[in-house]
C-alpha cells in the first residue's frame, strides 16, 4: 500500500494529522478510560472533529510454545468476563499472556509462563508487535515463540490466585489446535495468530 500524496500525505507519526482538543478521565481503576476530543485532518486536507474513548492496560506479551518430542503446543484455559456477558463461552483456550507491568517483553514472558503454566524454557524468540485492537485499546502484544518439553515443568502453574487467576494448563497437538480455530473451540485472535505461524513454519513457509 503506497503513501498519501499532496494533501494527503503525513507525517509516520501522524503528529501533522492529529491535534487533541481535550481529554477527560472517565475510569481510572483496573485500567484508563479517556475520552479524547481531538481535530482530525482528512486525506483531503480538511479538518474534522472528532470524539474518541481509548482503553489504557499497559503493552503485553504472548507467548506459543511447541513440543518437538509430542507435535503438541501449550495453552491455557481461562475464565473471561467479556465473552460471557457476549453470551459465548467464557472458558477461552489461549497462549499465555500477560502484562509488562514495567518489565522487558521477554523478561515478563519467561515469568508468565512460568506463573501460568509451570514450565520454564531456556530459549524464546521474539516474533513481531501487534495492535491488539486498535480502534478503541492503547495496547501491543510481543509475540513470542519457543520449544518445551514435559522436563521443562518447575512449578504447579495456574495462575496468581490473589489475582483472581484460575488457569487450566492444556498440552494440544498442534494439527488438533489449528482445527479447533475451524470449530469455533479456539477464537482468541493473538492465539490464532501464533498457531498460523507455527503451522507456517512447519510447511517451510513461515520465516524469510
Amino acid at each position: 500500500m503506497g503513501r498519501r500524496t499532496e494533501a494527503g500525505d503525513r507525517d509516520a507519526s501522524g503528529e501533522d494529522a492529529v491535534e487533541i482538543a481535550e481529554s477527560t478521565v472517565l475510569s481510572d481503576e483496573w485500567g484508563t478510560l479517556t475520552r479524547h476530543r481531538i481535530r482530525y485532518r482528512r486525506r483531503d486536507g480538511r479538518w474534522q472533529e472528532l470524539i474518541r474513548e481509548v482503553y489504557d492496560r499497559g503493552h503485553g506479551a504472548a507467548c506459543l510454545l511447541y513440543d518437538p518430542d509430542t507435535g503438541c503446543v501449550l495453552l491455557t484455559r481461562q475464565f473471561r468476563l467479556p465473552v460471557w456477558l457476549g453470551k459465548k463461552d467464557p472458558f477461552l483456550i489461549e497462549a499465555p499472556a500477560g502484562l509488562l507491568e514495567c518489565a522487558q517483553p521477554e523478561e515478563r514472558m519467561r515469568a508468565e509462563l512460568i506463573e501460568e503454566t509451570g514450565f520454564e524454557v531456556s530459549e524464546l524468540e521474539h516474533l513481531y508487535d501487534v495492535e491488539m485492537s486498535p480502534g478503541s485499546l492503547a495496547e501491543h502484544l510481543s509475540m513470542f515463540t519457543g520449544s518445551y518439553r514435559l522436563s521443562d515443568r518447575v512449578a504447579d502453574g495456574g495462575g496468581e490466585e490473589s489475582e483472581g487467576e484460575d488457569i487450566e494448563v492444556l498440552h494440544v497437538p498442534l494439527t488438533q489446535a489449528l482445527a479447533m480455530i475451524r470449530s469455533g473451540e479456539i477464537s482468541d485472535a493473538k492465539t490464532i495468530i501464533l498457531l498460523q505461524e507455527l503451522a507456517l513454519r512447519q510447511a517451510g513457509l513461515g520465516t524469510s
